[in-house]
């Protein structure tokens, strides 16, 4: 089983937002912009962030979304689970009515696997990821193309 676009693209629009919104709210067409997510999905997402206080937005001109919460206060799996997503390796979706109506023989093994993947994203926050040397290489490459896009125009 997969993690699906709809939890990938919600924690880069977070990570996006996390780096981006130090000077200001950071709006959704940055997002998109920066990062080739479309615009009415990342509104669909948001929507969802905003219920469960991930984010907050800031309405009119100069406009757009903060983070809710500080970044090292914000889980991956808080993120995750705020866009109703979750990695799942039951058959079942822990019902334990697997087979006819029961719980299968390997229930407890794909069942403790969902668990130590939720665990494992617990513990990284958006403050973590910021620190990573990646993740910053990328954003400043992306800073410098959206610069020199804007010299050529």
């Amino acid at each position: 089983m997969r993690l699906s676009t709809k939890g990938r693209y919600a924690v880069t629009a977070m990570l996006d937002l996390a780096l981006n919104g130090v000077d200001g709210p950071v709006t959704l067409a940055d997002i998109s912009e920066n990062q080739g997510i479309s615009l009415s999905y990342l509104e669909q997402l948001f929507a969802s962030l905003r219920g469960k206080g991930l984010v907050r937005g800031v309405r009119g001109p100069g406009g757009g979304y903060y983070l809710g919460r500080d970044a090292d206060q914000i889980t991956i799996a808080n993120i995750i689970c705020a866009v109703d997503e979750w990695v799942e390796f039951t058959r079942c979706q822990g019902k334990e009515n697997c087979v006819g109506g029961h719980r299968c023989m390997t229930h407890s093994l794909w069942n403790s696997l969902s668990e130590k993947i939720y665990e494992f994203l617990e513990g990284i926050t958006l403050g973590d990821l910021i620190e990573n040397s990646d993740v910053l290489d990328v954003a400043e490459r992306q800073k410098k193309q959206k610069e020199s896009l804007k010299l050529v125009s």
